[in-house]
């Protein structure tokens, strides 16, 4: 019976420990990659799901006993002996005298010539201070920038971009830098303004998978 509770409570504990890592994972995809909170969520249960499963099934496997554990040693084949050999003590008497071979030829001349040859010290190079090439920053054009963006928001103050479902503050400072602040902007969307910001965008095709037209009309009018 304690047995059974012990692993319920393993299970229990490995599926907690999953969904705190599926919200987490969530929150992270949200809050950095500028991710809805449909997808974020699906995203964490997919975390849950996998990581819950793996996790319990570490946990809960149950594990030999020490009966099969005994017989597992027993059944292990037992290495044989080494044969005693017995090894007469070798004396200096006995032992294999090291004749020196003879010189080959050439051998004198190479020995007379030892030490001739000399290695010359590379240059120092201490406090020669390397140039380092300057790159020229690469400049993009906006000449086609619509009509309707402005290089900063109105005399009321920019509008919280972020009320607008898959906008997060990084999305935010991205879309007033393109020069939209307002929801009215948002609003008045055409399709070329729409390809011409998605092109400026990591996720491409978001302005129309988020209905940011419709949602920016709605909160520009106060509902």
């Amino acid at each position: 019976m304690d047995n059974n509770q012990g692993m319920i409570g393993m299970a229990l504990g490995s599926w907690l420990v999953a969904l705190a890592g599926g919200v987490l994972a969530a929150v992270l995809l949200m809050v950095l990659g500028d991710w809805g909170f449909m997808q974020g969520a699906f995203a964490g249960f997919v975390v849950w799901i996998v990581f819950g499963a793996i996790i319990s099934w570490i946990m809960t496997r149950p594990l030999p006993g020490p009966a099969d554990m005994g017989a597992e040693v027993a059944a292990a084949p037992k290495p044989a002996p080494a044969p005693a050999t017995a090894s007469a003590p070798t004396t200096a008497s006995e032992a294999p005298k090291v004749q020196p071979s003879k010189r080959l030829a050439g051998e004198e001349e190479l020995a007379a010539r030892k030490g001739e040859w000399t290695y010359e010290k590379e240059p120092e190079t201490k406090g020669i201070k390397k140039v380092a090439k300057k790159v020229a920053p690469v400049v993009t054009s906006d000449t086609d920038r619509p009509g309707t963006f402005t290089d900063g928001p109105r005399d009321g103050g920019a509008d919280d971009l972020k009320k607008i479902s898959g906008v997060g503050p990084k999305l935010e400072e991205t879309l007033n830098s393109l020069g939209i602040w307002h929801f009215d902007q948002v609003a008045a969307l055409t399709k070329e303004d729409i390809a011409w910001v998605d092109e400026r965008l990591r996720f491409k095709g978001r302005i129309e998978r988020d209905d940011w037209v419709g949602q920016a009309k709605k909160l520009a009018s106060g509902g």
